[in-house]
């Protein structure tokens, strides 16, 4: 009898945390695809690093079911450990080596033989353009190269679930694209990524799925675009080749906000095909002529404001970490 593995890789149940009288994780549910990215977004201190640490093993659950990797984290935890790869928040390198024995040390610790390991080392050298500084300690490397150098250690084991916790966190524009670069190939080979991070361009570029944590709770789950379906503030922006056009549309929609001098009228809406068409139709039934159309759905900086309610502790944006 043959098996189906499951399409899950992993799955949290009732998951809670408390240290001391502080409830960090008051019963979250999470259900992540395989060969996905699922981020978890959060305000600081909402859970987000003990989620972490709890799926990959080194702090126990106070209470919840845990499955990663097809491993029930409770009866397999030696399993677990041994399907997943954790690049933490700070770069795990020893920069007294250089990256190439770095990443031996990783393949040792791994128990590779001395062949395959050299050909583990050398393919991800390469993999993570790392060859022409293989030689030189990693105290000389830049923030990028060492956090490229991290994630290519978590590699040395072959994982098929990799937790990222804040992995881009102090790097520069150019470096964090490079990672999403790697990460996007991680997934598209197969492997599972959890990211946290603290960047909401990040979450948005790369994450099939999302969860937003707040005091210990999930608060809205979902991909980018049906969780900035749930904020007001979504508007489809017509703009009419001259006012005759403006003019009819108005009479149509009177509470939508008009433009006489750029000639365009903002009609709510949650940007869903099924409101656009109702738009479109409402359009040709009052043979109202569009010059173009454009969608409007509030950013993910807007979902997290609206479901947390922490301005102060919101996750950064690129512009703001480049100041």
């Amino acid at each position: 009898m043959t098996t189906t593995p499951s399409p899950s890789a992993i799955v949290a149940t009732g998951l809670r945390k408390s240290f001391g009288e502080h409830v960090v994780l008051d019963g979250i549910d999470l259900d992540v695809p395989r060969g996905t990215v699922f981020s978890l977004l959060g305000p600081n201190g909402s859970g987000k690093t003990t989620t972490v640490r709890i799926l990959s093993t080194l702090i126990r659950p106070d209470a919840g079911q845990v499955s990663v990797a097809g491993h029930d984290l409770d009866r397999e935890p030696g399993a677990v450990r041994a399907a997943i790869g954790v690049t933490g928040q700070f770069s795990a390198v020893d920069t007294l080596l250089t990256g190439e024995e770095n990443l031996l040390l990783m393949t040792d610790l791994h128990h590779l033989g001395r062949a395959e390991g050299r050909r583990r080392v050398a393919d991800l050298l390469g993999r993570f353009d790392l060859l022409d500084a293989a030689r030189k300690t990693a105290a000389t490397y830049s923030g990028g190269m060492r956090r490229r150098l991290d994630l290519a250690m978590t590699l040395v084991g072959d994982p098929s679930v990799i937790f990222l916790d804040e992995p881009t966190t102090g790097l520069d524009p150019r470096s964090r694209r490079t990672m999403w670069q790697i990460i996007r190939r991680l997934v598209a080979g197969g492997v599972t990524v959890f990211l946290t991070t603290q960047y909401l361009e990040e979450a948005d570029a790369l994450a099939d799925r999302i969860a937003v944590l707040d005091h210990g709770r999930v608060v809205a789950a979902g991909t980018a675009d049906e969780l900035k379906r749930q904020i007001p503030g979504g508007h489809i922006r017509l703009r009419f080749a001259d006012a005759d056009g403006l003019d009819a549309a108005a009479r149509v929609w009177p509470g939508a906000a008009r433009d006489d001098e750029a000639l365009t009228l903002r009609v709510p809406g949650d940007g869903g095909v099924g409101s656009l068409r109702a738009l479109l139709d409402r359009l040709d039934a009052a043979s109202v002529e569009v010059a173009d159309l454009s969608v409007h759905t509030p950013d993910l900086d807007d979902v997290f404001l609206a479901l947390t309610g922490s301005p102060n502790t919101a996750p950064m944006t690129e512009q703001e970490t480049a100041r």
